[in-house]
Order: C-alpha cells, then structure tokens, then sequence
C-alpha cells in the first residue's frame, strides 16, 4: 500500500498520520471541514517540527511530514483512490455508521480500517460495502510514540485484508497483535480490570491512589515492557501462582478464583521456565540467556527512568519529602 487517508485529523488521526508519512506514506488527512483539517494539518506540522528538536523524531522529520502530508477539503476527496483508509472520528457509533458510509461510498475497493477503542467490529462492518476489507486497527495515544497496535478483524475479515495490514504496521515501526472482536478488545479488558481493582484497594481504605501509582510503575509494571503477563508467570513459577490465588481466595473466593488455564498446565506438570513448559514454552537451556535479558533490561529501565527524573504527577510529593 501506498496512498493512505486518514479521517478525523484531530490528535488520534494527526498522530496516526505522522506514523504512516515518517514511514513514507502519502497521506491524506480530512475533517468535519475542510479548516479544521488545515488546521490539524498546521498542529501536526508544528508538532513534528517540536518533536524534531526535542529529538523524539528522527533529523529531516518535519520536510519528510511537509512533504507527505496534505489536507482534503471533504472526506470523499481524502479518500478517492487512497489503497488504505483509517476512521479515527470521535467514539459514537451513529458518527463512525455515517462516516463509514461516506468512506465507503467513495471508495469501493480499498481497506477501511477503524481506530475504535471499545465498539464491536461487527457492528461497525454493518456500515461498509464490501465489508471483507474492513478490520479494526487501533492505535493508543500518543500514536507516534506507543508502539503497539491491535487490529481486530471481524468474522468476515478476509485474510488478504489482514495480511495486507499487519504488513502496513510493521512497516511504519509498530508492534501488531492480532486479536478476536470481543467486548474491549485485548487493551482496554486488560487496562480497565487494572483500573477497576485500583479503585478497589482505595475504596477498601488499602492504600491512597498516590501510593497505588508508585507500586504500579516501580514493580509488576516495571516489568511489563519486557515481558507480558504470561511470560512473567512462567518466570515466577505456575504452581507460586496457584499458592497465590489460594491466600486470596481467603477473602475473595470469586474474585479471585483460579483460572482453568492455570491449574490444567499445573496437572500436566507445566510449571513455567522451571520445567520449560508453561503459557509460553522456552527450552530450558536458554534460561540462562532469558534471566541475563531479563536483568540487563530491568537495570537499564532504573537507569532511564533515573535520567528522565520524576513525572510532573510525582514532582510535588518528591519535594514535599525532601
């Protein structure tokens, strides 16, 4: 794919653009008017020209971000011949169904996909002409710098269609995972069970948001560029896991029942890399080399954040202590 247009060109959709035209993509961005999209269009540039000095983009960024992208006056005229189009209107259905239709209309043959964080694929397809060339492709803020990016394709995806963006987005520098279309996806399910227990734990009197935060990012989060969280339960052990559920089960019997994936790998033996077995198999004469990975990035990660200093979220209690 070459040509790519993009429709909603606030921070989302500026965002995604970037990516594609660092990655040498043309890009069409488009709006609601044509001056909002102008307008966008002089955000994302002054942007990039920032992101340029502040060295987070590469040297040339902002020619290459002149250069590649362009502002419509209409949705129709962004995506007109564009091979690749990416919804990223605000998140209300009846907003993506009529923009979808437009889209849709004015492009028959090319892949639509949709930036939706939380509506069904499905629904969504219900929209589109053709819908075996539509998918879900959902980027997180701040799209040029979080590399991960889940695309969702629904039961009538064809698998041309997925191959074809998977391609696209390891292309431009990002991380695809494909994933089923369920409620919330894989990001957001993950994302707001977290939320969901940390409101718990406050409610609960346990522990202030402020303290929640700083457990977070300075343990199990701190693993989690690295790892994920079946790779870091191979590594604790399957059968701590088991251990684990049962002290909360005390308290929490349904809350925290253990999972059936968990205990069937327990009974056939797979304990994670103690045994080599487990959610995710490694052989066992590369623990080794995965514990040396493992310390090398956890010390450069103390050694980043060090560099970096507190967040402004965290800067007044650092002070207050001081």
């Amino acid at each position: 794919m070459t040509r790519i247009a993009v429709v909603g060109s606030g921070y989302m959709g500026g965002g995604m653009a970037q990516v594609f035209a660092l990655a040498g993509h043309p890009v069409v961005i488009s709006d609601a008017t044509a001056e909002i999209a102008e307008a966008n269009l002089e955000r994302i540039r002054l942007e990039t020209q920032q992101f340029e000095e502040q060295g987070l983009f590469p040297a040339g960024a902002s020619a290459t971000i002149a250069a590649n992208i362009t502002a419509a006056a209409s949705i129709e005229e962004a995506v007109t011949g564009a091979e690749f189009v990416e919804e990223a209107v605000p998140e209300r259905i009846e907003v993506k169904h009529a923009t979808l239709r437009r889209i849709s209309d004015a492009n028959p043959s090319g892949i639509i996909g949709s930036n939706t964080s939380t509506i069904s694929i499905t629904r969504l397809a219900e929209a589109v002409s053709h819908p075996e060339r539509f998918l879900g492709v959902h980027f997180s803020n701040p799209a040029p710098f979080v590399p991960g990016v889940e695309i969702i394709p629904h039961p009538l995806t064809s698998e041309a269609t997925i191959t074809a963006v998977e391609q696209l987005i390891e292309g431009s520098g990002k991380v695809g995972a494909r994933v089923k279309d369920a409620t919330g996806f894989v990001l957001n399910r993950l994302q707001y069970a977290l939320f969901h227990e940390a409101t718990q734990l406050v409610d609960e009197g346990v522990a202030t948001t402020e303290d929640i935060d700083a457990i977070v990012r300075s343990t199990f989060g701190f693993r989690l560029p690295f790892f994920g969280p079946f790779a870091i339960a191979d590594m604790a052990g399957l059968d701590v896991y088991a251990f684990c559920y049962a002290s909360l089960q005390e308290d929490f019997p349904e809350r925290f029942a253990t999972p059936a994936i968990l205990s069937e790998r327990i009974a056939r033996g797979e304990l994670g890399t103690k045994t080599g077995g487990g959610f995710r198999a490694i052989d066992p004469a590369r623990i080794p080399e995965l514990v040396a990975y493992r310390n090398r990035a956890y010390a450069k990660m103390k050694a980043l954040l060090d560099e970096l200093g507190p967040s402004p979220f965290d800067e007044p209690a650092a002070e207050s202590q001081s």
